[in-house]
Parts: C-alpha cells; sequence; structure tokens
C-alpha cells in the first residue's frame, strides 16, 4: 500500500477516535512547523549554500521557495542579481520574478513539492546506520537538481533514496503527520518578527544617533564604521538571548519604518544623497556558520567617540562612490586618523579576522587554497606601525594601496592583475626599505592590547575558522597584520567581494588573497633572527613555491636584525614558548592536549577524573605525523567526539586533520603540492568548525580502548570497523540528538556564538 495512503488513513482514524465535542487543533507555522524545520532541514537549507537556493529558516525563506540558479558558481561569465533573503526583494510575487518557484503550492493535481519531496524520503527510508549507496553524492560539489513540481516525477524515478531530508535519519511519523497537515491545509503562516526590548532600543537609538549625525567629519565616520560592521551580528549589553540586529542603510529615519537601499556591496552608490543608517534585527533562526557576532554597548560608545572625535582633525567634503573609492579605502578615508582606524580594529580583532575567514568569500576549495591548514595569527603594535607613525611614508605608500576586483571584464583580467600586482610588490619594497631604516623589531612590537591579539586559523579544506588564542602545535606558518594589510584583507575579502560576481571578479580576489598572505608571512619574518629568514621562508615555498616567489613577489630583507633572542636551531618553536610564557592570560586558549607541559600533565584542570584521564588518552593522537598514525589517511577534516563520563559530564572535541603541503601559492593543483605523510591531528575541546564531517560517540571509559584502536588502523577495513564502534553516521538512530548536542555544547560554553551547524559536508564513512 503506498505510504501517502498509509499516512492518510492514520490521519483519519485519528481525527476519527475524538470525543464528543472536541476538534483537532490547528496546525501553527510558528509553533508547530518550523521547530521541525529547524530541527531537521536548516542544517542543510540555510544562507547562500542552501541548496536550490530554499532556505527553510524563517516563514520568509519558505515562502520564496527555490531556484535553480546556484548562488556559488564561480566559473559563470556574467555577475547575476543578488537574492539575499529580506533584503532583495519582499513577498512572493517579486521573488518568482528573480526565478524562484513555491514549494508550497499544489500544482496539476499533485500535492505541494515540499510534501512529496518529505513522502519520497518516507517512502525509502535508509537502514539504521548504514553507509550510504554510493548514487548519492554529497559534500558542496554536489549537483542539486532542483526539479521544478512538473519534474518531479522524473526526479522521483531516477532518485528514489534521495528524498528529503536528503540521506540522513528522516523525521519521525509525529512531524512527518504534522507538515503534511499543514500542507493539506494550505500551508498557513504565522510570521512573527523579532522585536528590540526596552534596553535595546534605548542602545539602538544611541548608535543610530552617533552614525547619522550631519557634518563631512560625522558622515565619513560613519560611513566608514558602516562599511566595517555591515556583516556583523549585533548584540547589545543587557539585551535579550537570541536577539541579533545588522546595520542596514535606508531611505527613512529613526524612528520610522526602515526601508532597506538594497546595493549589491556595502560600499556602493546608494543613489541618493540623503540616506540612514539603521539598525535591524536579524531574522529567522541564527545558523553558525553567518553568526559572527559584534557586542555594543555604552562603553563600546564611548570607546568609538573617543577613536575618532578625540582628536581635533577635520573633513573637508564628503568622497563619493564607484570603483576607484572601493579599490583604496585608504585614499577615500584618509581624513579619519589611520591611528583611529586600526585600532578599532585591533580593538576587535577576532570579529575582523574572521569576518574573511569564515565570511561568504571563504567557501570552497579554491577560496581556501591560498591559506594553510593550521597557522597563528599577530598583529603590530601601532607604535611601531611605520604606515601610523611616519606621514611621509603614509603618503608615498597609499597610492600603492589599491585593489583588484572592480572591473569584472573577463577579457582584461590578466592585464588588471599584473598592474596591481606590480602596485603591490612597489609598496613592499617601499615598506622593505623603510623598515630597515626603523629600529629593528622587538617583543614591544607586537600589540597585546586585549584578548583579540592571538589568533588561530584552521582551514577544513573547503572552509575555514578563527578562534581566540593559540591552539595547536607551534604552526609552521604566522600571519603578522599591520595596519594597511589587515585593511587591505577586510576590503578585498568582505566589503568589495561580490559573491554574485563573475569569474573575473572572483579570480582577482582568489589571486589577491595570495599576496595579502605572502604579506603576512614576510611581515612576521622580520621577527626572526635576519640569518634565518630566508629559510624560514623558503621552508613556506618549497618546490613550484620557489617559481611563485620569483614570478610574483618580492626579496625580503634578511640583514636588518631582530632584537628577538631565539634559538637558531629551535626558532619557530622557542619563539612560540617565550612568546606564550610573555603574553601569560591574555592566550585565553591554554592547550595541554596538543602542547603537553613538561610534567607529563596534557589535560586541562579541574576537569572531572574520568575526562581528565580521556583527554590524557587523546593527546597521544596530537600532534604525530600520518607517517606514525596512519588513521589520519581516513579521517576527514572536522571530526566532532563526544565524551561522556559515568555521571552524564559530557565535553564535545574538534579533532581536525591538518594537511601538509609543499606551499600554498597557488589557486589549483593543491593534489600537486600535498605531503600526505607530513598531516597531523590538533585535538582540543569546542567546535571549532561550522561544517562537521563526521562525530564519534565515546563514552569516557572507553576513550583509552578508542585511541588504542585509532592508533592500529592500517588499513580502511580497520578504520570502518573504528566507525561502526563508535561512529554516528548520518542514518544513526541518534544522529539529530547528537548532532544538536554540538551545538548544545556551544550555548552551554559560548551562548553569544550558537548557532545551527551545517551538515550539508558531513560525509559518509
Amino acid at each position: 500500500m503506498p505510504y501517502r495512503l498509509l499516512a492518510s488513513l492514520a490521519l483519519l482514524l485519528s481525527c476519527c477516535t475524538l470525543q464528543a465535542g472536541d476538534l483537532p487543533v490547528p496546525v501553527s507555522y510558528t509553533r508547530d512547523i518550523q521547530p521541525i524545520l529547524t530541527e531537521k532541514c536548516v542544517a542543510c537549507h540555510a544562507c547562500n549554500d542552501a541548496p536550490c537556493q530554499l532556505n527553510l529558516g524563517s516563514a520568509e525563506g519558505l515562502l520564496r521557495g527555490a531556484n535553480k540558479v546556484p548562488v556559488y558558481q564561480g566559473e559563470r561569465t556574467q555577475a547575476v542579481d543578488p537574492t539575499r533573503l529580506f533584503y532583495d526583494a519582499s513577498g512572493q510575487a517579486a521573488w518568482q520574478r528573480k526565478g524562484f518557484y513555491s514549494v508550497l503550492e499544489a500544482h496539476g493535481g499533485q500535492p505541494a513539492l515540499l510534501g512529496r519531496m518529505l513522502e519520497l524520503a518516507q517512502q525509502n527510508p535508509l537502514p539504521p546506520n548504514s553507509k550510504l549507496p554510493d548514487d548519492i553524492v554529497l559534500g558542496i560539489n554536489r549537483e542539486n537538481l532542483c526539479p521544478l513540481p512538473e519534474e518531479f516525477n522524473g526526479y522521483a524515478a531516477a532518485h528514489s533514496t534521495q528524498g528529503m531530508p536528503l540521506a540522513v535519519s528522516g523525521l519521525d511519523a509525529a512531524e512527518y503527520q504534522t507538515l503534511q497537515r499543514w500542507l493539506a491545509a494550505g500551508a498557513p503562516v504565522d510570521q512573527q518578527a523579532l522585536r528590540p526590548s526596552a534596553t535595546e532600543a534605548a542602545q539602538i537609538a544611541e548608535w543610530e544617533a552617533l552614525l547619522n549625525r550631519p557634518g563631512a567629519r560625522e558622515v565619513l565616520v560613519a560611513r566608514w564604521l558602516y562599511e566595517h560592521l555591515f556583516l556583523a551580528h549585533i548584540y547589545f549589553e543587557g539585551g535579550e538571548t537570541g536577539h541579533f540586529f545588522q546595520w542596514v542603510r535606508s531611505r527613512t529615519p529613526s524612528g520610522q519604518p526602515v526601508d532597506i537601499i538594497a546595493t549589491r556591496r556595502p560600499n556602493d552608490d546608494p543613489g541618493r544623497d540623503r540616506f540612514f543608517y539603521r539598525l535591524v534585527p536579524v531574522q529567522g533562526v541564527i545558523v553558525h556558520k553567518t553568526h559572527i557576532t559584534y557586542a555594543m554597548g555604552p562603553n563600546k560608545l564611548k570607546r568609538v567617540q573617543q577613536l575618532f572625535y578625540g582628536n581635533d582633525w577635520q573633513a573637508q567634503a564628503v568622497p563619493g562612490y564607484g570603483p576607484g573609492h572601493r579599490a583604496n579605502p585608504f585614499l577615500t578615508f584618509e581624513a579619519i586618523p589611520a591611528r583611529a582606524r586600526y585600532q578599532f580594529m585591533l580593538d576587535n580583532a577576532e570579529y575582523f579576522v574572521r569576518s574573511f575567514i569564515r565570511g561568504p568569500v571563504c567557501r570552497g576549495q579554491i577560496a581556501t587554497d591560498v591559506i594553510r591548514d593550521h597557522f597563528w595569527v599577530l598583529f603590530q603594535d601601532p607604535s611601531s606601525d611605520l604606515y601610523l607613525t611616519d606621514a611621509r611614508y603614509q603618503g608615498q605608500a597609499t597610492p600603492l594601496l589599491a585593489m583588484p576586483g572592480q572591473n569584472d571584464d573577463v577579457g582584461s583580467v590578466l592585464g588588471l592583475w599584473l598592474a596591481y600586482k606590480d602596485r603591490r610588490n612597489a609598496y613592499e619594497d617601499l615598506r622593505r626599505d623603510h623598515y630597515a631604516k626603523a629600529p629593528p623589531a622587538d617583543w614591544p612590537t607586537l600589540w597585546t592590547g586585549n584578548d583579540n591579539a592571538l589568533l588561530t586559523v584552521f582551514r577544513h579544506f573547503d572552509s575555514a575558522t578563527v578562534n581566540k588564542g593559540l591552539i595547536g602545535d607551534v604552526p609552521k606558518s604566522t600571519w603578522l597584520f599591520d595596519y594597511p594589510l589587515l585593511e587591505r584583507t577586510y576590503y578585498q575579502l568582505v566589503v568589495n567581494f561580490d559573491v554574485y560576481g563573475n569569474i573575473a571578479h572572483q579570480a582577482q580576489t582568489r589571486l589577491y588573497f595570495d599576496l595579502i598572505r605572502n604579506g603576512a608571512e614576510i611581515n612576521f619574518m622580520r621577527l626572526m633572527p635576519a640569518d634565518r629568514r630566508e629559510d624560514l621562508l623558503g621552508d613556506l615555498y618549497q618546490d613550484s613555491g620557489k617559481i611563485k616567489m620569483w614570478l610574483d613577489y618580492q626579496s625580503i630583507d634578511d640583514d636588518t636584525p631582530s632584537r628577538l633572542r631565539l634559538d637558531e636551531k629551535r626558532t619557530l618553536r622557542d619563539f612560540a614558548g617565550q612568546l606564550l610564557r610573555r603574553v601569560g592570560p591574555l592566550n585565553v586558549a591554554p592547550d595541554p592536549i596538543n602542547r603537553c607541559p613538561t610534567d607529563g600533565r596534557c589535560a586541562r584542570p579541574g576537569l572531572p577524573a574520568q575526562i581528565s584521564q580521556a583527554e590524557q588518552a587523546l593527546s597521544r593522537l596530537a600532534s604525530r605525523p600520518a607517517s606514525r598514525l596512519k588513521v589520519i589517511e581516513w579521517l576527514p577534516e572536522a571530526t566532532m567526539l563526544r565524551v561522556e563520563d559515568s555521571g552524564g559530564h559530557r565535553e564535545i572535541y574538534s579533532v581536525l586533520r591538518n594537511r601538509a603541503h609543499s606551499n600554498v601559492a597557488f589557486l589549483l593543483g593543491e593534489s600537486y603540492r600535498y605531503l600526505p605523510k607530513h598531516d597531523t591531528l590538533t585535538v582540543y575541546p569546542g567546535v571549532l568548525s561550522s561544517y562537521p564531517n563526521f562525530m564519534f560517540n565515546v563514552p569516557a571509559g572507553e576513550v583509552p580502548a578508542f585511541v588504542q584502536a585509532t592508533e592500529q588502523v592500517t588499513d580502511q577495513p580497520g578504520f570502518e570497523k573504528l566507525v561502526e564502534r563508535w561512529g554516528v553516521r548520518r542514518t544513526h538512530p541518534q544522529f539529530w540528538k547528537m548532532f544538536h548536542d554540538l551545538n548544545r555544547y556551544v550555548q552551554e560554553h559560548e551562548p553569544v556564538e550558537a548557532g545551527v551547524l551545517d551538515m550539508n559536508r558531513y560525509e559518509n564513512l
């Protein structure tokens, strides 16, 4: 008997058992439907990379429907119109004019497309905790077919096991019946927009007043602040849990309904002389991959006023908009004291680095191919940044700091790229020569103003994350940002990046990212002993990297001494050890698991005994190369490990595979530069990825056995035994409970940062 008939009979029987006078409770979208979608659908269907652009994190996304055109399509020769939810259109008719089609409406005598997709999965359940069939392709390179309602029968016949939710333990009977009842009733939606509390509203009024002051100086500062905060999910001191806000440009002033000016980029011409910066609620379910948070409160407001209005500087006029202004923000905002701009970014360095490491630009292998899998990030102190302290040098450097990507003519890419590369290299020559005459680098060269000063980046093949503190074993690469490099990175990869742009724009963006990385590495080399710089840099640019060094990069200063006294044979490790001792508590990520102390206690203090013993055992996996730990060959990039003791205390660990490369100087051909025998693992408490690739659930008492079994894996069958015993496959009966427990862990430890994780990259192990 067809499943649809069975479901209908079950629903009919449930109605027939009502007592006299009872009526079935109507299904509420807010109360009944969105929670199911959040639990079982949002992990795939959210943000720009939602399959078929079907965003199920809000009623607006569900009503908007699906679209066959993917947002991420780097090879397109023509830019496409943006389709940002809540921003680029409003209402079903407007979205349908942009190519969207309904998944809620019945079509041709058939039920709604959403209901049919759910039914297909119910009719073809997958065996519990089994590997998926080979014909089900997963990951961000999956070709999503996005059938129209009239194409569904053909899709179902060809892909009978690919209903929704895709390739995962799906809806339970109650969830399925609730959704089908709602669809049968016409899919009514009761929308409830988030509204600020009184405390939030008062602070919003203060911030909007600050950014909408009249006067050339005030307008210029507001424009700079908006361009640096437009991506942030703002939360307020004393605000409500789960309330976040976002800056927009509006045609209407404070006190009136917001009328968004939707431009491709935040620094595009708004098309009118008078507009207003407004804070609007972030609507819909919060998802981790787009949740880049920023705190605001009275102290932050005072800090902004102190930085930008504490000095008597003036702006004679407000610059216009256009490609030239986008390409060189140093010229556009040169009236604002550079020290104020840099200090604002330093105060919030994690936010700014996160915006380009975890933002829309960093999606896909080509996007992340020019960064290493693990590196630390440091910042130059303003007092030693010549761009801030030497007006003559600043004047010479500023014209050389323009960035490509404003012209997306495919035929002009090579010529444009060469011109911008030459300009950047001229700047590197200028910087090298001026710093050779400056006082030698010393420990005060490094900024240590707050806990944003020390950051760690992990690349997970096709995505990346950043966290406060120095995590993991000492990396081969460390980036040192000064103001010109930090600002260029932010503008190139965040403000000026157009996710809807064509191949010319995206290629120029990625190519310049390579120069950014090289610049950050060269900056760091100035801290190293002069006679070690060439060798250390050469270790980062082995094999084909030497050709790239010759073709695209500038030579480094290997004469000017450094005042750091470092061991010539263990230079990087000695630097790390001295740095950690100097910064002390400023490093908010002490890491005994990966950097086990000499006393042999490789676990964090203060843990329950079983968890402490588990961490001690896990430290055996950390930092060992794949040549000595064969299991690394079969582990994905970001594995989550759930450990629970007999008393119910559980911890989550990220087991991150750090791929080794001879160099990362090219956008393509990673497999030719990959050195698999040198891969290592970082094991660290917490969820250090928005995109978990797999999960193990191991009782604390079994962790030593898990570690031992992991150490003994030498082939694929051995790894599959490990997965069979402790793995949580997509089809595991407890998959959703375990998967969402990752987010609950984040809520418990970093509640502001919590959001639904993405499972598009959860692998079929």
